[in-house]
């Protein structure tokens, strides 16, 4: 399906629809009536805890079902008991704790998670269940015990049952948690290229990893979008708001000692003659939500 636009040309239709989509918890708001439409590629989502970034994420994989507002997603409606399993049957989801049953092994639990999204024919399900594997790098541990696998690799067999079934739509919660920096870059490649016709959407703290994956941002704060769009359009609304000195400089909004012995300045009215640098998405993602000194341990 696709949507014409002004100029006749057409493009896709959105993977997700949120239109005013709002959800409470025994009367706080965990998301303000939100509105959101998401398309192939991969979108980093960004935001400190209670944000609600998590309590989008369970809604876009229909655990949680919205209080208000109009959800659609793959151009269904989570609401309806016969919509939502043709919409799960569509998704992949990593929760931020994924539980293991005792005893299992890498293959054996992804085997059992197939069954579950009902690849009822052995062959074709023993050759999802290595390719999984394979596409996380996990072949060689298919036998070994969950138990008995490293952190980084337990969550590796967490993304690898996501990726059952090359979903339309995969929702990841922190999926680098644990993961070593080579590790890190191996999971990128894999995103990159399930992007490519998927809409992947990843919640992380880690702007690293957004900065380095991700062609679209959205920042969440206090439930409420504060920006939506291109990584590059954000850090570059920092360009001339960053600067290095010797010392630090109370005016700015946040600083920091480096590594080099140098501070790190971000402030939206820089010294004159301050010696500016190029900015990182963090960088523009701390002067988005004005956050002071000390709530620095907060977001890094």
């Amino acid at each position: 399906m696709s949507i014409p636009t002004e100029r006749g040309t057409t493009m896709p239709a959105p993977t997700v629809q949120l239109q005013g989509a709002g959800k409470s918890y025994r009367g706080a708001t965990a998301l303000a009536g939100i509105d959101l439409n998401l398309y192939p590629g991969v979108v980093g989502l960004l935001g400190p805890n209670g944000a609600g970034k998590t309590t989008l994420l369970r809604m876009l994989a229909t655990v949680l079902g919205a209080d208000r507002g109009s959800v659609r997603i793959l151009g269904r409606d989570p609401a309806v008991g016969s919509q939502r399993t043709d919409i799960r049957r569509r998704l992949g989801y990593l929760p931020q704790e994924l539980g293991y049953p005792r005893g299992f092994t890498a293959y054996g639990f992804i085997d059992y998670m197939a069954v579950l999204k009902e690849w009822d024919e052995p062959g074709p399900r023993r050759a999802e269940v290595q390719r999984v594997l394979g596409q996380v790098g996990l072949s060689d541990r298919a036998t070994k015990r969950i138990r008995a696998l490293s952190g980084g690799q337990r969550r590796r067999v967490g993304l690898a049952q996501a990726l059952l079934g090359s979903p339309e739509l995969l929702v990841l919660d922190e999926p680098t948690n644990g993961l070593d920096p080579e590790q890190r870059v191996s999971l990128r490649q894999v995103l990159a290229e399930v992007g490519r016709a998927a809409t992947v959407v990843v919640a992380t703290h880690q702007t690293e990893d957004v900065e380095a994956l991700c062609e679209r941002v959205v920042v969440l704060d206090a439930g409420r979008v504060l920006h939506d769009g291109p990584v590059t359009e954000l850090v570059a609304s920092a360009r001339g708001r960053v600067w290095l000195a010797d010392r630090e400089d109370d005016r700015a909004l946040s600083a920091w000692r480096t590594g080099t012995g140098r501070y790190r300045h971000i402030g939206h009215h820089p010294p004159a003659g301050a010696e500016l640098t190029e900015p990182t998405l963090e960088d523009a993602y701390l002067l988005l939500r004005g956050v002071p000194r000390h709530d620095l341990d907060e977001v890094h």
